[in-house]
Protein backbone atom coordinates (compact mmCIF):
# COMPACT_ATOMS: atom_id res chain seq x y z
CA UNK A 1 0.00 0.00 0.00
CA UNK A 2 1.00 3.63 -1.08
CA UNK A 3 2.24 6.20 2.18
CA UNK A 4 1.28 9.05 0.09
CA UNK A 5 -2.69 7.12 -0.39
CA UNK A 6 -5.38 9.46 1.32
CA UNK A 7 -5.57 8.15 5.01
CA UNK A 8 -9.65 7.61 4.57
CA UNK A 9 -8.38 4.78 2.18
CA UNK A 10 -6.17 3.52 5.04
CA UNK A 11 -8.44 2.59 7.54
CA UNK A 12 -9.10 -0.45 8.87
CA UNK A 13 -10.60 -1.94 12.12
CA UNK A 14 -7.75 -3.22 14.51
CA UNK A 15 -7.30 -7.10 14.40
CA UNK A 16 -9.55 -9.48 16.38
CA UNK A 17 -11.93 -6.52 16.57
CA UNK A 18 -14.56 -7.79 13.63
CA UNK A 19 -16.23 -11.26 14.27
CA UNK A 20 -18.56 -12.89 12.77
CA UNK A 21 -22.09 -12.88 13.63
CA UNK A 22 -23.17 -16.03 15.02
CA UNK A 23 -26.78 -17.92 13.48
CA UNK A 24 -28.98 -19.28 16.35
CA UNK A 25 -30.99 -22.00 16.17
CA UNK A 26 -29.98 -23.41 12.95
CA UNK A 27 -29.69 -26.89 13.66
CA UNK A 28 -28.22 -29.44 16.34
CA UNK A 29 -24.67 -29.05 13.89
CA UNK A 30 -24.22 -25.48 13.91
CA UNK A 31 -23.31 -25.73 17.74
CA UNK A 32 -26.17 -22.61 18.67
CA UNK A 33 -29.03 -25.03 18.08
CA UNK A 34 -32.09 -25.93 19.51
CA UNK A 35 -32.32 -24.24 22.73
CA UNK A 36 -30.04 -21.72 20.80
CA UNK A 37 -27.58 -21.21 23.89
CA UNK A 38 -30.52 -20.35 26.09
CA UNK A 39 -30.26 -23.57 28.34
CA UNK A 40 -33.04 -25.93 29.29
CA UNK A 41 -36.01 -24.28 31.08
CA UNK A 42 -37.08 -21.18 32.76
CA UNK A 43 -38.01 -17.86 32.58
CA UNK A 44 -34.72 -16.91 30.46
CA UNK A 45 -35.25 -19.33 28.15
CA UNK A 46 -39.00 -18.34 27.08
CA UNK A 47 -39.62 -15.85 24.81
CA UNK A 48 -40.72 -12.69 25.24
CA UNK A 49 -41.46 -13.98 29.00
CA UNK A 50 -41.35 -11.81 31.88
CA UNK A 51 -37.58 -11.01 31.34
CA UNK A 52 -37.19 -8.94 28.60
CA UNK A 53 -40.31 -6.23 29.91
CA UNK A 54 -39.04 -2.95 29.74
CA UNK A 55 -38.37 -1.75 33.45
CA UNK A 56 -39.33 -5.13 34.68
CA UNK A 57 -37.20 -5.89 37.75
CA UNK A 58 -37.98 -9.54 38.42
CA UNK A 59 -41.40 -8.95 40.37
CA UNK A 60 -39.80 -6.51 42.28
CA UNK A 61 -41.92 -3.08 42.32
CA UNK A 62 -40.35 -1.20 39.34
CA UNK A 63 -38.53 1.93 40.48
CA UNK A 64 -40.71 4.62 38.03
CA UNK A 65 -43.90 3.68 40.51
CA UNK A 66 -41.75 3.76 43.59
CA UNK A 67 -40.68 6.93 43.02
CA UNK A 68 -43.06 9.73 44.24
CA UNK A 69 -44.68 11.88 41.43
CA UNK A 70 -43.91 15.37 41.62
CA UNK A 71 -45.02 18.63 39.54
CA UNK A 72 -48.08 19.49 37.49
CA UNK A 73 -48.67 21.36 34.35
CA UNK A 74 -51.95 23.03 34.40
CA UNK A 75 -54.18 22.71 30.79
CA UNK A 76 -54.87 26.76 31.21
CA UNK A 77 -51.05 28.23 31.92
CA UNK A 78 -50.31 30.88 29.95
CA UNK A 79 -47.05 31.36 28.09
CA UNK A 80 -46.32 35.17 27.98
CA UNK A 81 -43.65 36.70 25.88
CA UNK A 82 -41.12 38.50 28.51
CA UNK A 83 -39.87 41.64 27.26
CA UNK A 84 -37.19 44.19 29.02
CA UNK A 85 -37.85 47.79 29.36
CA UNK A 86 -34.39 48.28 27.74
CA UNK A 87 -35.30 46.32 24.55
CA UNK A 88 -38.12 49.18 24.14
CA UNK A 89 -35.42 51.89 24.37
CA UNK A 90 -32.83 50.16 21.94
CA UNK A 91 -35.64 49.26 18.95
CA UNK A 92 -38.46 51.94 19.24
CA UNK A 93 -37.97 55.78 18.45
CA UNK A 94 -39.18 58.30 20.93
CA UNK A 95 -43.40 58.88 20.14
CA UNK A 96 -43.76 55.30 18.70
CA UNK A 97 -46.91 52.85 19.80
CA UNK A 98 -45.49 49.52 21.10
CA UNK A 99 -47.72 47.04 20.23
CA UNK A 100 -47.57 43.15 19.08
CA UNK A 101 -47.38 43.62 15.85
CA UNK A 102 -44.66 46.32 16.16
CA UNK A 103 -42.53 43.96 18.94
CA UNK A 104 -43.01 40.94 16.29
CA UNK A 105 -41.90 43.06 13.08
CA UNK A 106 -38.83 44.11 15.34
CA UNK A 107 -38.06 40.17 16.18
CA UNK A 108 -38.38 40.90 19.90
CA UNK A 109 -41.34 38.79 19.97
CA UNK A 110 -41.54 35.19 18.23
CA UNK A 111 -43.56 31.78 18.56
CA UNK A 112 -47.12 31.12 19.56
CA UNK A 113 -47.88 33.56 22.77
CA UNK A 114 -51.08 33.90 25.19
CA UNK A 115 -49.51 37.43 25.57
CA UNK A 116 -46.56 39.94 26.06
CA UNK A 117 -45.39 40.92 29.39
CA UNK A 118 -43.24 43.87 29.73
CA UNK A 119 -40.51 44.00 32.56
CA UNK A 120 -38.64 46.56 34.22
CA UNK A 121 -34.89 45.69 33.85
CA UNK A 122 -32.90 48.35 32.33
CA UNK A 123 -33.71 51.92 31.57
CA UNK A 124 -36.06 54.32 29.56
CA UNK A 125 -35.51 57.93 28.34
CA UNK A 126 -38.32 58.01 25.55
CA UNK A 127 -41.74 58.63 25.47
CA UNK A 128 -43.21 55.14 24.45
CA UNK A 129 -47.67 54.12 24.30
CA UNK A 130 -46.87 50.53 25.18
CA UNK A 131 -49.71 48.21 24.60
CA UNK A 132 -49.57 44.88 26.60
CA UNK A 133 -51.39 42.24 28.47
CA UNK A 134 -49.13 42.23 31.79
CA UNK A 135 -46.52 45.05 33.13
CA UNK A 136 -44.17 44.85 35.82
CA UNK A 137 -44.83 47.23 38.86
CA UNK A 138 -41.26 48.47 37.89
CA UNK A 139 -41.59 48.73 34.19
CA UNK A 140 -45.16 50.49 34.22
CA UNK A 141 -42.77 52.81 36.49
CA UNK A 142 -40.48 53.71 34.12
CA UNK A 143 -42.66 53.93 31.30
CA UNK A 144 -44.43 56.17 32.94
CA UNK A 145 -41.83 58.27 34.92
CA UNK A 146 -40.24 58.69 30.97
CA UNK A 147 -43.51 60.54 29.77
CA UNK A 148 -45.03 57.26 27.78
CA UNK A 149 -48.06 55.54 28.66
CA UNK A 150 -48.70 51.77 29.95
CA UNK A 151 -51.69 50.49 28.35
CA UNK A 152 -53.26 46.83 29.74
CA UNK A 153 -55.10 45.22 26.67
CA UNK A 154 -57.09 42.46 26.94
CA UNK A 155 -56.00 38.96 25.40
CA UNK A 156 -58.54 36.23 24.56
CA UNK A 157 -58.72 33.86 26.91
CA UNK A 158 -58.36 29.82 26.05
CA UNK A 159 -60.56 27.91 26.64
CA UNK A 160 -60.89 25.20 29.56
CA UNK A 161 -60.88 21.80 28.82
CA UNK A 162 -61.91 19.62 31.41
CA UNK A 163 -62.84 16.34 30.05
CA UNK A 164 -61.71 15.85 26.44
CA UNK A 165 -63.58 12.44 26.12
CA UNK A 166 -67.00 13.85 27.38
CA UNK A 167 -69.98 14.68 25.58
CA UNK A 168 -71.93 17.48 26.17
CA UNK A 169 -74.81 17.06 27.87
CA UNK A 170 -78.14 17.88 25.79
CA UNK A 171 -80.32 20.82 26.27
Amino acid sequence: MAENAPILSRLHPPEGAVQNHKRKGRGVGSGLGKTAGRGQKGQKARQPGAFHKLHFEGGQMPLNRRLPKVGFNSPVDNDFAIVNVAALESFFDAGATVDETTLRARGLVKGPNDGIKILGTGELKKKLTVKAEKFSASAKEKIEKAGGTAVVVEHPVKPVVRHKNKKKAAS
